[in-house]
Order: C-alpha cells, then sequence, then structure tokens
C-alpha cells in the first residue's frame, strides 16, 4: 500500500509541471519521512486501544457499567502505552522506514526541523522531539479527553444510573448506589423522602423480580412504561420519579451527536425558515434511514399524493 501511494505521487510529480506537482513533491517528501511513519505508528496503538471503547459508545443500546468499565481499561492501557512502550514503537518504525527505505535518524542526535535553518532553532534531541513532543503528547491529550468526558462525578452518575436496569431480571440493582443516586437530585428528594425511598427499594426489587410483566425488559424506558402500564408508579411513586430523572439525564451518546449533527445538514441556510414540525418529521426520517430504506418509494409516494389534493401526479 506504502509502495502504491509513493509511484502514484512520483508519477504526478515527472508527469505534471504545474502547481499540483509542486504539492504533490512535498507531500511525497513528507510521507517519506521518519517523522510520518512514527505518527502512523503512534496513532495505530492509540487507536487500537480505543476502537473497542468507540464501538461500544455508539451502540443505541448500551450497558453503561461495561462502558464505564472500558472507560477506565482505555484510561489504563494509555497510560501503560505512555509509560512502557516508546522504544517499541520507535523499532517497529524504524523497521518499517529500513524496509522502504527512509532514513532512520539517530535518537541521541540534534534534532534538524526540515527546510529550517539551525541557527535560531532550539537545541533538542531527536530522543526528546518523538517521546516527549509527539509520543507523551499525544497520549496525554487522549486522556485528558477520556478524562474529560467521563470525570469521577459523571462516572459514579452513570454507574449508579446503571443499577436501574431491568435487563436480567434486576441483576444489576444495588440498594446503596440508588440512594447514593439520589443524591444527585438534591431540589427532587428532601430528607424524608430519601427514608421512604429507602425503605421503598426492598420491597420494589422484590415485587419486580416476582412478576412476570417485568422479566423480559431490557431498558429503563420500557420499565417506566411498563410501570405506567400496570400502576406500579403510584405504588412506587420515588422509583418511578428516579427512573424518570434518568431518562432525561442529558448523557452525550454518539445518538445525540448524531442527531444534533443532522439538524446542521437538515437546517441549512436554504431551508432557514423550516417549522418544528417540518425539522422533527425531516430529523426523524434522516437519524432513523436504516428503517426507511425498508419502506418501498411507492408506498411513500401514494401517502403523500393521498394527503392532499395535488395538480400533479408523483
Amino acid at each position: 500500500m506504502f509502495p502504491s501511494v509513493v509511484n502514484v505521487l512520483q508519477m504526478i510529480v515527472d508527469d505534471n509541471p504545474n502547481d499540483s506537482s509542486g504539492e504533490a513533491y512535498k507531500l511525497w517528501r513528507e510521507i517519506q519521512s521518519f517523522e510520518f511513519v512514527f505518527h502512523l505508528f503512534v496513532m495505530k496503538a492509540i487507536l487500537g486501544i480505543t476502537n473497542t471503547l468507540s464501538l461500544a459508545l455508539q451502540k443505541k443500546d448500551q450497558d453503561i457499567v461495561s462502558a464505564m468499565n472500558l472507560v477506565k481499561t482505555c484510561k489504563e492501557n494509555l497510560q501503560l502505552m505512555r509509560d512502557n512502550e516508546f522504544e517499541e514503537l520507535v523499532e517497529q518504525a524504524s523497521s518499517f522506514c529500513y524496509k522502504h527505505d527512509i532514513i532512520v535518524p539517530t535518537m541521541d542526535e540534534e534534532y534538524v526541523i526540515p527546510g529550517r535553518s539551525r541557527r535560531n532553532a532550539p537545541m533538542k534531541t531527536n530522543y526528546h522531539r518523538y517521546r516527549v513532543e509527539i509520543f507523551i503528547h499525544v497520549i496525554d491529550g487522549q486522556l485528558a479527553e477520556l478524562n474529560d468526558r467521563f470525570n469521577e462525578v459523571s462516572t459514579k452518575l452513570l454507574t449508579c444510573l446503571a443499577c436501574l436496569s431491568p435487563k436480567n431480571n434486576f441483576v444489576a440493582f444495588d440498594k446503596r448506589k440508588l440512594v447514593r443516586l439520589t443524591q444527585f437530585y438534591p431540589y427532587d428528594f428532601s430528607d424524608r423522602d430519601l427514608l421512604m425511598f429507602e425503605d421503598q427499594l426492598g420491597v420494589y426489587v422484590h415485587h419486580m423480580r416476582s412478576s412476570s410483566d417485568f422479566s423480559q425488559l431490557e431498558g429503563i424506558s420500557s420499565l417506566a412504561e411498563k410501570m405506567v402500564e400496570k400502576g406500579m408508579h403510584e405504588i412506587f411513586p420515588f422509583v418511578y420519579l428516579l427512573l424518570t430523572l434518568a431518562l432525561v439525564l442529558p448523557v452525550a451518546t454518539a445518538s445525540v451527536e448524531r442527531a444534533f449533527s443532522a439538524m446542521n445538514i437538515i437546517k441549512n441556510p436554504l431551508h432557514n425558515r423550516m417549522g418544528d414540525q417540518w425539522l422533527k418529521d425531516s430529523l426523524i426520517v434522516y437519524i432513523e434511514r436504516n428503517v426507511f430504506a425498508c419502506i418501498d418509494n411507492e408506498i411513500i409516494m401514494q401517502r403523500f399524493q393521498n394527503m392532499k389534493t395535488r395538480r400533479g401526479q408523483l
């Protein structure tokens, strides 16, 4: 793959005596440098660690406990990589460079910026450049992003939230963590409410586990619906209140981010006068396009045609 890219760029340089050949030559020169190759190996290693977490967070039905464990594992693996794997990555990148006739710098020698004068350049070794300014800097950026998105408070909140899950006959139920979860909502639960809620939890979980109506539920949304359907929201009002608070918790999932991205695509400058209902309908079609892809276009056109009398036929 790498030789093919180099050959294509070389052909562009040789056959096009214009501005594009200059850009191609610059790129051809850059990708045949140790620094470019080292960047690739660093990113490959980081993406290998974070890929499983990324795929888990993109699922619509997330197992919050598993996701939080993956976040912890990802942080630990990145830290281990930061502490122990620099030399191994240098060796891998060097081996690749030797194979493709790319010059490998000596780590103890002075780092030279390509195309720059040494006169005013800061003195630093290749080791400092590749370990501190690239390797450690990139990993620290990844760790900072994970710590920002999943800080101690949000991690505790999400872990406690997972205890509401009815999956596998309420196997994740933890009375202590659910009581802690209510402490995140001091304006919704008074001290008296907390005492009543704690007493209510034991009866609640016993009733749920012994009822066939609640044995096959998967998520907290289906649990809330079933509680209303069976009138359990009136018998266990504090549990139901906690469920509703959990359902409106603005967790930054991939689905939420995709919805906002879709809004920017659909309500663009050409559609800036779009009403709320039209925007809502368009977003549903865009976000759930996998569902609508199963519906025949002819059925959609007939439905649209029959909504009201129209001059032309679709």
